[in-house]
């Protein structure tokens, strides 16, 4: 077991003239726990006040995406003393509006996911007897794009978004993607609608920083470069 001071970044929007401060908490870090299991340990018996989302506790549900020590990542996923580092600052996602603590407003995360219509859209009836089949080179065209959680992790790390907050962001153009390759799709045309102005596509300038922040190793840079090539076929098709 070994002692980390703990940083974490503290707002309380009952109290505007503190403002955003670091509030320190020493914690003896025990072998396997994740920086999720620090914050509940805080929070149980040293700061009932401290304020942060959680839910599955398994990587799945996206909700205690942080960042850790200036980078993003699941607090459920990362390990503290993976971090070889005695002092752990936690700070909220950076580039959303900070509702308390380490929670954000992701509204314009979803505000986005609206815009992609980020739905299977078909015009062709479905047949009676049978599915929407798809081969298993169709399917395997979605893989690495419908794992995406949610978490925003990608987003708030991207430049792009930190200077326009209407920017669609990685995650949008990740989920518009997923749709645009998938071969039952028959709506590319309304996918791409949202992402051919200045707050679109072409404002990403590939920096790569959504695929190092991707909890789930995925690659929106990918599908933002794929996203392009069917907007350019769609203009001159």
């Amino acid at each position: 077991m070994a002692t980390h001071a703990f940083k974490i970044n503290r707002y309380n929007p009952d109290d505007e003239r503190r403002g955003h401060y670091m509030q320190e908490y020493p914690l003896d870090v025990q072998k396997g726990w994740t920086i999720l299991d620090c914050l509940n340990e805080i929070k149980w018996k040293q700061d009932g006040s401290l304020t942060f989302r959680r839910s599955c506790r398994s990587g799945i549900c996206g909700s205690c995406a942080m960042t850790v020590n200036g980078v993003n990542m699941l607090a459920c996923e990362t390990q503290a003393l993976t971090l070889k580092s005695s002092t752990i600052v936690v700070e909220p996602l950076r580039g959303y509006p900070v509702i308390k603590d380490l929670v954000v407003d992701l509204e314009p995360l979803v505000e986005s996911l609206y815009a992609v219509k980020p739905y299977l859209i078909t015009k062709t009836p479905l047949p009676t007897d049978q599915e929407r089949f798809q081969s298993p080179e169709e399917r395997a065209k979605i893989d690495g794009l419908y794992e995406c959680i949610l978490c925003g992790a990608c987003t708030s790390s991207c430049p792009s978004f930190w200077a326009d907050k209407k920017y669609i962001g990685p995650h949008g153009f990740l989920k518009a993607y997923r749709f645009v390759a998938d071969s039952r799709d028959e709506g590319t045309r309304e996918h791409l609608e949202a992402l051919d102005d200045k707050h679109g596509l072409w404002r990403c300038h590939t920096i790569f920083n959504c695929v190092e922040a991707c909890p789930k190793d995925l690659n929106p840079t990918k599908a933002i470069s794929e996203l392009k090539k069917e907007l350019v076929r769609e203009k001159i098709g």
